[in-house]
């Protein structure tokens, strides 16, 4: 079985909006977090969703999938303190939802929408080969490692670097592992799940996926977006590449 395990517990103080949590922010009358499931529930190799939400926004965004049609959602469940402890909930989730059968799980941004059928096939395919996957960008720019004193310690070799983004994707027995080992040894605030992973000494294995497959984080991300989203639709009316 795989599941998407989308986590929308963030309240986005960094976008500054007025009266909602950045990932239900709209975009062409539909709110960030719906174009990011719209993806998942498209998807032939997705079987189930759960959600990880902000816990006073359940029963809107309960709405939302009704108003969406969103099937493929199975269980939604408060988020957490921290981001990894949103993440757990939802691992906890989807170990109800996988029941005795072996998963693998896709754990998502809610506000990363610019994601695609392809990056989610490759998720899964290399889960199965290698026991892991985590979806990057090639970097475009050159990356500087530098100290406490702001020197330049190194330059780093862009052809050998990469952006991490997501799906970050594992079996879900080893990641709720990890998980259940952090939170025993009291840390709560790894910053993504590969970085847990690799904490303890799990290999991890790339795939490469989208560049624009960006994190609504920032008012410019989310002009970026919209600028990709306008961008796609000209191509089909216009019959651009």
């Amino acid at each position: 079985m795989n599941i998407a395990v989308i986590f929308a517990g963030g309240v986005g103080a960094r976008m500054n909006s007025k009266d909602r949590p950045k990932q239900f922010l709209e975009l062409y009358n539909k709110p960030i977090i719906i174009h990011t499931l719209d993806v998942f529930e498209r998807s032939e190799d997705i079987d189930a969703i759960v959600i990880s939400c902000v816990e006073g926004w359940i029963p809107y965004l309960e709405e939302l999938l009704y108003r969406f049609r969103l099937e493929k959602v199975r269980k939604i469940v408060p988020g957490g303190a921290t981001g990894q402890l949103s993440i757990y909930n939802g691992l906890q989730a989807a170990k109800e939802v996988a029941g005795d059968e072996e998963a693998i799980v896709l754990i998502h941004d809610g506000v990363r929408p610019l994601i695609n059928a392809q990056t989610i096939s490759d998720n899964i395919a290399s889960v199965k080969s290698h026991g892991s996957a985590v979806t990057t960008a090639v970097v475009k720019e050159t990356i500087l490692v530098v100290g406490e004193d702001q020197s330049i310690d190194y330059v780093t070799d862009r052809a050998k670097s990469r952006v991490a983004k997501a799906p970050q994707s594992f079996f879900l027995k080893d990641i709720l592992f990890a998980h259940q080992r952090a939170m025993s040894e009291g840390k709560t605030n790894f910053i993504d799940s590969c970085t847990m992973m690799q904490y303890y000494g799990k290999p991890l294995y790339l795939v490469d996926g989208p560049y624009e497959n960006i994190k609504i984080t920032t008012p410019d991300d989310f002009y970026t977006m919209r600028a990709i989203l306008e961008a796609k639709e000209n191509a089909q009316i216009y019959g651009m590449d």
